[in-house]
């Protein structure tokens, strides 16, 4: 079961009470990411969602912000997509509202500190170098960039050095004027808590939410004519690839069959990519399909780690699997295997209160309804082998087809013959 409403200053809010559990996962999610910047303050949502933590008028600095979470025995943090940007807090249902007070006073009343400002910097450069120098991390970035190139939706969440390096106050003062408002944000109780408590707790907290209007982003216009390549040059022995094809947005009809097919394809140790690629072959330690939707955009895509010299072999593998889902019907026992895998992935997911509270929050900035579990695995179990094909048929095609490296390789020409459907 869950509740929705909304609170006067129209800030939407959705409890979810769980029985059986002593704790509660509280997630503010707002409709906000680096899809909404431009050139000059392309980071600016990431290093924003920091500075939330630096202080506030009441708690003047990180310490005592972080110290009093630390002796509710909370888990607390934050984080920032291209989309929408979280905070949240899971606690002690006994410590529900000081754990609520404290987020509303981060939100509501941070000093954003131009001292705290210019000691982040740092902070924000290593977390830069670490996704840099790690390409199983950086491989998505890498990927997206070959989608939407030199636009918003291509860019880098965490930014550019440069960016970093000379972001003022007011940059984070004008962004959060323009961009966080009671209207494009959620609020998410989850857990040991009724409806009635939560609204008043909600309202108590949250009142003053400011009212911005914020700026809409940059509209994805996808208008590929051939395949795409990016190569992103490292000296390594390892190549790391990311290869696929452009799909749907959120709540397109077909959103839940792109779903199955990445799943049926890479999403599991029995999918047939990680037979291929791994069982059959010995090409990669990691495999994994991932499927991203956006508001107004999507893809599906298979990433894995193989080793230099057997590159054209792996890409090879990974368009002869797009093509035999494409051309061949998968079996009524191969599809429901699928089925039941993310059905129960979703049960094990759905047991955990922070789990949930990411489900619906995520629902309630993105989505036109809300849906409970029941109904999304109802949508599972009505896609038929029919959908499976007519999809991959529509998405499957040649001029679909991007692929991203990360490797020691210069030439986006040697890789053009090769990237090819039958």
């Amino acid at each position: 079961m869950y509740y929705q409403t909304k609170l006067p200053n129209k800030v939407k809010l959705i409890t979810v009470p769980l029985k059986g559990v002593k704790t509660i996962t509280i997630l503010v999610m707002v409709g906000t990411g680096s899809k909404y910047e431009n050139r000059n303050n392309n980071g600016v949502s990431h290093f924003l969602e920091h500075m939330f933590f630096k202080g506030t008028q009441k708690r003047p600095d990180t310490m005592a912000i972080s110290g009093e979470l630390d002796s509710m025995g909370a888990e607390f943090n934050a984080f920032t997509d291209k989309e929408c940007t979280g905070y949240w807090v899971k606690v002690d249902s006994a410590k529900k509202e000081e754990a609520v007070e404290i987020v509303s006073d981060m939100l509501m009343n941070s000093k954003f500190s131009q001292e705290e400002i210019d000691r982040e910097k740092g902070v924000i450069i290593e977390e830069k170098n670490m996704y840099k120098n790690n390409p199983m991390m950086k491989i998505d970035d890498v990927f997206e960039e070959c989608l939407y190139g030199d636009t918003p939706a291509g860019w880098n969440i965490v930014g550019t050095g440069k960016n970093i390096r000379n972001f003022k106050r007011k940059d984070f003062l004008n962004y959060f004027n323009s961009q966080y408002g009671a209207e494009n944000t959620v609020i998410c109780f989850c857990g040991n808590i009724s409806p009635q408590e939560s609204e008043k707790i909600a309202k108590k907290y949250f009142k003053d939410f400011q009212k911005a209007k914020p700026k809409n982003k940059e509209k994805v216009v996808e208008d590929q004519k051939k395949p795409n390549i990016k190569l992103d040059y490292k000296d390594v022995d390892q190549i790391n690839l990311s290869l696929g094809v452009r799909a749907y947005p959120i709540d397109h009809p077909d959103e839940k069959v792109v779903k199955m097919i990445s799943t049926i394809l890479g999403g599991s140790m029995s999918s047939r990519l990680f037979i291929q690629l791994r069982e059959r072959n010995g090409l990669a330690y990691y495999v994994r399909n991932s499927s991203v939707f956006y508001t107004d955009s999507g893809y599906l895509t298979t990433e894995a780690g193989v080793p230099k010299n057997k590159l054209d072999q792996s890409i090879k593998i990974i368009l002869e699997e797009y093509q035999k889902i494409r051309d061949e019907e998968v079996g009524e026992e191969e599809l429901q295997r699928n089925k039941d895998l993310i059905k129960g992935r979703t049960m094990i997911q759905l047991e955990s209160s922070d789990r949930v509270a990411t489900w619906y929050a995520r629902q309630g900035i993105f989505r036109k309804d809300l849906s409970d579990w029941k109904e999304f695995i109802k949508s599972i179990n009505k896609i038929t082998v029919n959908d499976i094909k007519r999809v991959s048929e529509d998405i499957f095609i040649n001029k679909g087809l991007n692929l991203a490296l990360i490797g020691p390789h210069k030439k986006n020409e040697e890789f053009k013959g090769k990237l090819k459907l039958l």
